[in-house]
């Protein structure tokens, strides 16, 4: 199993450092927070940034285990040029360490064959509860050089806005 500590290591030797970080209020509890990001169905709704749409293809909810998910562009945006095919970002995530309500430290693997999306990118989520809500906060550490850290922290916001979208619609259910 590896600590936040190992995570922090990682890092620290790391080569590449691009890094990006974005915050929203949400007005959810952590739990429920922490829930959408542990769910397979939770994030295939909301994950994907924009227009874009999701799907889990495994998840095992543990230190150690993970996820793999494919981010698909819409078929109408003839200019894209996904990762792993032209409209399609498919990417392995590991859970690193899982602290219920509070942490979420993720490594990212993009399915790619250009060499400007390899290695691992960590994926740090924070939920800090304050009055009528949760801020949430996401840290992308050693984005690969591939990824321009300005379309990072755009998809992020997206992804974001998505979430408290999401969150407000389920608990109207």
């Amino acid at each position: 199993m590896r600590s936040w500590h190992g995570y922090n290591a990682i890092m620290t030797n790391s080569v590449a450092n691009t890094s990006t970080r974005n915050s929203k209020f949400i007005k959810a509890s952590p739990e429920a927070l922490y829930r959408a990001f542990t769910d397979p169905t939770a994030l295939a709704a909301w994950q994907a940034p924009g227009n874009m749409t999701a799907k889990v293809h495994e998840f095992d909810l543990r230190v150690g285990g993970g996820y793999e998910m494919s981010l698909f562009y819409p078929q109408s945006e003839q200019e894209t040029h996904g990762k792993t095919s032209q409209h399609e970002d498919r990417f392995s995530a590991q859970f690193l360490e899982l602290t219920p309500s509070r942490r979420i430290v993720e490594a990212i693997s993009f399915h790619s064959a250009d060499p400007a999306f390899s290695g691992k990118m960590f994926m740090v989520v924070m939920l800090e509860e304050r009055d009528g809500g949760t801020e949430v906060t996401i840290v992308f550490e050693n984005i690969p050089p591939g990824i321009r850290p300005a379309d990072n922290e755009a998809g992020t916001q997206a992804s974001l806005e998505k979430l408290d979208r999401y969150l407000e619609t389920e608990s109207q259910d």
